[in-house]
């Protein structure tokens, strides 16, 4: 599963992260040992932010003989569950990585419990009564210097018998909390006595009741470092004002002297990394799930047909950065569109809800024959597949022409074609209903022109594909597109100086699904849920879930060409 370390590149030059461990490494700090951690909170599902995060946590620990923890920060029982454990997991073994132990912070209840008791026990922590709004207000701003609580001054021996009475459930959620006593005038805030355990009288999905009171995040994450011994404990760039606060608590209480670094978080264009924004997504109904194609998570484009290979590709093209930048979510789709185009069979589909009707007159009444078609022109060990042909075929309404400009070489009275891997024809009639929509063409098809033995010395500029009546399969085509319509949703929500946290959800694109009635080759019944295909001239697709064998579901993975920058650059 875990794909073979990788060996030092000569085609690029170390991340700033890698140099400092090759530094680490060649002082024998850890004794060359490198443990390095991902540290998910199972509170949501992982999206392409935390795929970058792991390719690097495993990445390194791969290139350098390391180990890997996979360890949930699980000190939130309120918004945690297992389905986003079991989601996490799932998602780290299908981009191709395994870890060394599978830990959570709640294993450390005792140890984080039993640090807390030290700290009171140096007169570092105390038992403060005061409401959030109180200790918020005391706090300052990072102009002014806080105040000290009214409580702070409490001794050692009643902050710890309040303390314990906190965790036998003498007092309700929100009554008192235990804080670090430090520096309520430092210019850094996370220094301003902050809190590290709070009252929590809520189910956790693995210690149940056990417990009334939960460590901070901030009071967790660092002593979870030390206790495992990580030697690289990376963090995205948010977490810099933190790091002197780990490092206080690890000093104060004598343990592993764990290290963070932190790296630039992945901001892609038309996406938010928001998990709290991509939930409100969900729960508002503005996907179908946390596994909607169009959604960021890892659980969403696996199922829109993306591949571990082309986000594994994706992470190693934008590096490791120390700034916040905005990657071009084109340079993600490029990836896939370069794997695809190696590896999937070409089909013939017709997406169109009014397809054509082609008759091809002196094709002699029901006579039926077998093309055979390359698979993908990119492989030549593909091989041919068979597709059936017939006096009647279903094309595009898109591929033709009633009066068609200059240099157009698709189907228009009196012009000629080529259908794809079969014959030459030419539009001899246009068939109309009564609403004057074209329902049929009738053409004349060129014997001697069959694709492969071609004799009839007729060159045409046009190919288009098309499927069989007689056999067309029927399937829903469901094109995906971008999820938003801003190309920086973030700073267009900013803009909008608004107190709503909705605001965003005006910024969402409302074409990111179409969904159309098509007709496919025959030989796509009974593919495989995940199958990967291209549509000839319309993109590369995947089967959905959501199909059946009565009902097949395509999902659009990616268009053949990008036609967001296309577009953009009419703009």
């Amino acid at each position: 599963m875990t794909p073979p370390a990788n060996e030092p590149s000569t085609e690029r030059s170390l991340n700033f992260i890698e140099q400092i461990v090759e530094e680490d490494i060649s002082a024998g700090l850890h004794d060359g040992r490198v443990l390095t951690r991902f540290p998910p909170e199972p509170n949501g599902y992982l999206h392409l932010g935390h795929a970058k995060s792991i390719c690097l946590n495993f990445g390194l620990a791969q290139r350098y003989g390391g180990l890997t923890n996979l360890r949930f920060d699980d000190t939130n029982p309120v918004t945690e569950d297992t389905e986003y454990v079991d989601s996490i997991k799932d998602d780290v073994r299908w981009l191709g990585f395994d870890w060394a132990q599978e830990l959570y912070a709640s294993d450390y209840f005792d140890q984080l419990y039993a640090f807390a008791e030290a700290l009171i026990e140096k007169g570092l922590a105390y038992v403060d009564d005061s409401t959030a709004a109180e200790i918020a207000a005391l706090k300052g701003s990072p102009t002014v210097p806080g105040q000290p609580s009214p409580f702070r001054d409490r001794s050692v021996a009643e902050n710890l018998d309040l303390f314990r009475q906190m965790k036998a459930g003498a007092y309700p959620d929100g009554a008192k909390v235990l804080r670090a006593k430090i520096d309520m005038a430092s210019p850094n805030m996370h220094f301003r006595d902050p809190i590290i355990y709070r009252i929590k009288h809520a189910h956790h999905h693995r210690t149940g009741d056990a417990w009334c009171i939960y460590p901070m995040y901030d009071f967790a994450h660092g002593q979870s470092d030390a206790i495992e011994q990580i030697t690289h404990s990376i963090c995205t760039l948010e977490f810099i004002p933190h790091r002197p606060l780990y490092d206080w608590f690890i000093e104060q209480l004598g343990i592993f002297p764990s290290k963070q670094y932190e790296f630039a978080r992945l901001n892609l264009t038309y996406t938010v990394m928001s998990k709290r924004k991509l939930k409100r997504l969900v729960e508002g109904g503005h996907v179908t799930g946390w596994d909607d194609p169009r959604m960021p998570t890892l659980a969403g484009i696996r199922r829109r047909g993306y591949t571990p290979d082309s986000l594994r590709e994706f992470c190693e093209r934008i590096g490791v950065a120390k700034r916040d930048n905005l990657i071009d979510v084109g340079l993600l789709e490029f990836c896939i569109r370069e794997e695809l185009n190696r590896t999937t069979h070409r089909v013939m589909a017709v997406v169109d809800d009014q397809p054509i009707k082609l008759v091809l007159t002196n094709y002699p009444e029901g006579q039926e024959e077998i093309m055979h078609i390359e698979n993908n022109p990119e492989d030549p060990d593909s091989g041919t597949r068979e597709v059936p042909f017939g006096r009647e075929v279903y094309v595009e309404r898109d591929d033709f022409m009633e009066v068609p400009p200059k240099k157009y070489f698709r189907l228009a009275p009196g012009q000629m074609v080529r259908l794809k891997g079969a014959y030459i024809v030419r539009c001899d009639e246009v068939i109309k209903n009564g609403a004057g929509e074209v329902t049929e063409l009738h053409c004349t098809y060129i014997p001697e022109s069959k694709s492969g033995q071609d004799t009839s010395g007729i060159n045409v500029k046009g190919t288009i594909h098309w499927v069989s009546v007689a056999h067309a399969v029927p399937a829903e085509v469901r094109l995906y597109d971008r999820l938003f319509a801003a190309e920086n949703p973030a700073m267009e929500e900013k803009e909008m100086e608004s107190d709503d946290d909705n605001a965003f959800l005006s910024l969402l694109n409302p074409n990111s699904l179409v969904v159309v009635k098509g007709m496919v080759e025959p030989n796509l019944a009974g593919r495989a849920v995940g199958e990967r295909v291209q549509f000839m001239r319309k993109g590369y697709f995947t089967v959905d879930v959501d199909s059946t064998p009565n009902q097949l579901v395509f999902n659009r993975t990616v268009t053949l060409k990008d036609a967001w920058a296309k577009e953009t650059k009419k703009s």
